[in-house]
């Protein structure tokens, strides 16, 4: 059911995926353009990242953070591949991969000098490759945490609890964020050591879910709420030729798969409520007053939902390290990218003559 678009809250959801991040600075610069200006943005490893420097800077100056923290993480290579595709490409990418494995990114991560297997065990040493200090003195440098804190955007991390295996969000409305949050989403092992907060050690969130489009949709309100979904991996590929495409294949649906299921499950959910709600009218009287009826009388799905869904499709010249492909010229591409996708959208005519529905989740793949 559908009715006239008026007034709709925004939010902004953003997976994890490393490089491939820099599509989601590509998108948010182009919401900004069209002045969609999210009061809700939620993010797990490198969204986690930039969904902080959105926060957590006032409107003017979130574009500036954004494009600081690009420009020095891909400052390890700056300089253009001499191919712009084919295999000439590919192996610029590879080497560019190659490199950042080896060096480390500035303001994000560096290697460490001791093989970790002579560390003491169970010391950060001893269970990473990389020390994510740098990641931090970055974050104090762009993000101002108390207006991340206190300011009015949402702002909602996801990570794992390496003791328990359980999923958690840290979220603004309920705790002080920090740094220490951030980091703790995107600590993705064996890359880099689990972060403690509360006496309690915290991996990438990645590792059970990539993508906090459940948190927004099981946290809304009952109004009506604009979601700006933002993949970095796209569920649909070709059939892989080599072990090499094999492995990107497979980094791709185990990353990428949590959308589908997240907006099929709450789809289901909303049309068995539908049913429901007719069936309660059909009852003959002597059920008004059963316990169980009251009990699903009771419930009441949220507001109605629109998800605009913005998928990194990717290049044919992509490597199984594009997460971790960090290049100047890389990282340019996939912003251009992320800002495209959002005007193809915007231009496309389901868009501009949609309608907000009053009940359940719309989903629209423009791009």
């Amino acid at each position: 059911m559908t009715g006239q678009v008026d007034s709709e809250s925004c939010a902004l959801v953003l997976q994890g995926g490393g490089a491939l991040g820099a599509y989601q600075a590509g998108v948010f610069e182009a919401l900004m353009e069209s002045r969609h200006m999210p009061g809700w943005v939620a993010g797990i490893s490198i969204g986690a990242v930039n969904a902080a420097l959105i926060a957590g800077n006032p409107p003017d100056k979130r574009i500036a953070a954004l494009r600081a923290f690009w420009d020095k993480a891909s400052s390890r290579v700056p300089f253009p591949s001499p191919f712009a595709d084919g295999w000439g490409r590919r192996l610029f990418n590879e080497a560019s991969a190659a490199t950042i494995a080896l060096t480390g990114i500035p303001g994000f991560f560096t290697p460490r000098l001791c093989a970790p297997w002579l560390e003491q065990p169970g010391s950060p040493q001893a269970i990473s490759l990389y020390d994510t200090a740098p990641l931090r003195a970055t974050l104090e440098e762009l993000v101002d945490f108390d207006l991340l804190n206190d300011g009015p955007v949402r702002f909602s991390v996801g990570a794992v609890n390496v003791l328990t295996g359980n999923f958690v969000y840290f979220d603004n409305r309920d705790r002080r964020i920090g740094p220490e949050h951030i980091m703790a989403s995107g600590a993705l092992p064996p890359g880099f050591p689990p972060v403690m907060i509360d006496g309690e050690p915290y991996w990438d969130g990645g590792i059970v879910s990539n993508t906090p489009l459940q948190q927004v949709l099981d946290q809304r309100g009952t109004d009506p709420l604009l979601v700006f979904q933002v993949d970095l991996f796209s569920a649909r590929g070709m059939m892989p030729r080599s072990l090499a495409e094999a492995t990107q294949r497979e980094k791709d649906i185990r990353y990428s798969s949590r959308t589908r299921m997240n907006t099929d499950m709450n789809k289901r959910i909303e049309a068995l409520e539908a049913a429901a709600q007719r069936l309660f009218a059909k009852l003959p009287p002597e059920f008004a007053d059963d316990p169980d009826l009251a009990l699903l009388k009771a419930y009441r799905s949220q507001g109605p939902v629109t998800i605009l869904h913005l998928i990194n499709r990717g290049e044919d010249y992509e490597s199984q390290g594009k997460d971790y492909e960090f290049s100047r010229m890389t990282v340019e591409g996939h912003w251009q990218a992320g800002r495209e996708d959002v005007l193809r959208s915007f231009a496309s005519p389901r868009w501009k003559k949609r309608e907000r529905p009053t009940r359940g989740i719309v989903t629209l793949d423009l791009a």
